[in-house]
């Protein structure tokens, strides 16, 4: 059990070491352009990289996978809202996924 807590110890130590030490190293504003516009980029960048993986591998079939990729990126491309999205994109999977079952290619 002592282990455990100290395991929690260390997370919790290491959490808060990666908030707090660019709070109390970078207080001036930060006057590099790239420097700016790279954090800016950063968590969208790594957003992307966690979800198209799992996109591709959430369902059967990479081919319903992809329909729903391709239906999701046509309706932020349209500047649909968020909910829409997803829901344009699981319905895409989902009735790609049927005629896939229907036509036995899966």
């Amino acid at each position: 059990m002592k282990y455990y807590f100290g395991v929690l110890w260390v997370t919790a130590a290491v959490t808060y070491l990666i908030r707090m030490l660019p709070l109390t190293i970078f207080q001036k504003e930060i006057k590099s352009q790239f420097l700016r516009d790279f954090f800016h980029y950063i968590p969208y960048a790594v957003l992307g990289a966690m979800t198209f993986p799992a996109i591709l591998y959430a369902t059967r079939s990479m081919v319903s996978a992809f329909a729903g990729f391709l239906v999701a990126c046509i309706a932020a491309f349209c500047k649909r809202g968020l909910l829409a999205t997803a829901l344009l994109a699981a319905a895409a999977v989902y009735i790609s996924e049927l005629i896939l079952t229907m036509t036995g290619a899966m």
